[in-house]
């Protein structure tokens, strides 16, 4: 068995399973955002008088 090419695919594994983890935190670090944003205009509507 060719060992260059199965360490090219495991570290090609490995990289996109690093992706993905990364795409997972970036995914919720956006979410926990819209969140405080929200949270954020419904104080300023709450402080302008606006319902």
């Amino acid at each position: 068995m060719n060992w260059t090419l199965v360490g090219a695919v495991l570290l090609s594994t490995a990289g996109l399973l690093v992706l993905g983890v990364l795409a997972l935190r970036l995914w919720l670090d956006a979410r926990a955002l819209a969140r405080e944003v929200d949270g954020a205009v419904t104080a300023l509507q709450r402080a302008g008088g606006a319902d």
